[in-house]
């Protein structure tokens, strides 16, 4: 029986964790799980070693800087990590005949459509993630066209730090929080994202190209906090609304960036969970952790 090889960079983080949950219990893989201990994706040596050592046949870049206003005055490393490894592992993939899947970000749009983002519309920037995010997709379609990249936006799982794991402990310990009403997209259930990167590996046919995928529905951040509440069952915490420019970051953020999936669901065949369905088998996770 012959299994894929699938190296998944950034294992240990949102993404990366959710992976291990669907290819662990797939007879026909053999994943490879390197964080920065297992593999420095910024090493093109290591890289080469690496899928030559386990005859890689598909990688899975989970890895990223996404500590978005800290990007912003650490530019060098967000650079590095989010667009000199990316370019290496392309290399790698097309030194090796390997398929590349990368995943990028809604922060390479600047938020002003009033209609959801499709894949070919025009990229804008306004951060320094974003701008990172947006060098890294072109470098990879640059040196490896063959490959699939993902933008998603909102991302959260049970692991690590995340806009939902925040907001239930701020609800829990705070009487009053104030979060903003005047940035709309759509969260994206990290379970989900890693299901649809399964189907496009275990697909008959290879589709290249850039796809967008979040959960379907669109909300604002203060919409989302109040479903989140309701749903971990916290009642003591009073959530008001508030504007972008009351709470200042050092980061722009979009103020619309909602995906256009059209594309992701026509090629793979696929529909795709509503928002707060998937938010609600993630809050009963963690409940029972």
């Amino acid at each position: 029986m012959n299994k894929k090889n699938i190296l998944i960079t950034g294992a240990n983080g949102q993404l990366g964790r959710e992976m291990r949950k669907v290819l662990d219990n797939d007879i026909f893989v053999n994943a490879i799980y390197t964080d920065v201990e297992e593999l420095d994706i910024t090493d093109a040596a290591a890289i080469d070693a690496c899928i030559e050592s386990n005859k890689v046949e598909y990688i899975v870049n989970c890895a990223a800087y996404t500590a978005v206003d800290a990007a912003e005055s650490n530019v060098e490393l967000c650079t590095k990590l989010n667009v000199e490894a990316p370019t290496l592992l392309a290399q790698a993939a097309r030194k090796h005949g390997a398929k590349l899947i990368h995943i990028s970000t809604d922060y390479v749009f600047d938020g002003t459509s009033c209609r959801p983002y499709r894949e070919d519309d025009k990229i804008c920037p306004t951060s320094v993630y974003g701008s990172t995010k947006a060098d890294g997709e072109k470098h990879i379609m640059d040196v490896a066209p063959e490959s699939i990249i993902i933008r998603t936006a909102w991302l959260y799982s049970p692991h690590g730090k995340n806009f939902v794991k925040t907001m239930i402990e701020l609800g829990r310990s705070r009487e009053t929080l104030r979060v903003v009403s005047d940035q709309v997209g759509t969260p994206t259930n990290a379970l989900d994202l890693a299901s649809v990167i399964k189907t496009f590996i275990d697909s008959d046919e290879w589709h290249p190209g850039i796809y967008h995928f979040s959960n379907e529905g669109a909300i604002s951040w203060y919409d989302f906090t109040m479903a989140i509440h309701r749903i971990a069952g916290i009642t003591t915490c009073h959530v008001l609304p508030c504007m972008t420019e009351d709470y200042p970051t050092a980061a722009t953020r979009p103020h619309y960036s909602v995906l256009d999936k059209s594309k992701i669901k026509a090629t793979l065949g696929i529909e795709i969970p509503y928002w707060e369905e998937s938010l609600e088998q993630c809050i009963k996770i963690l409940s029972n952790k």
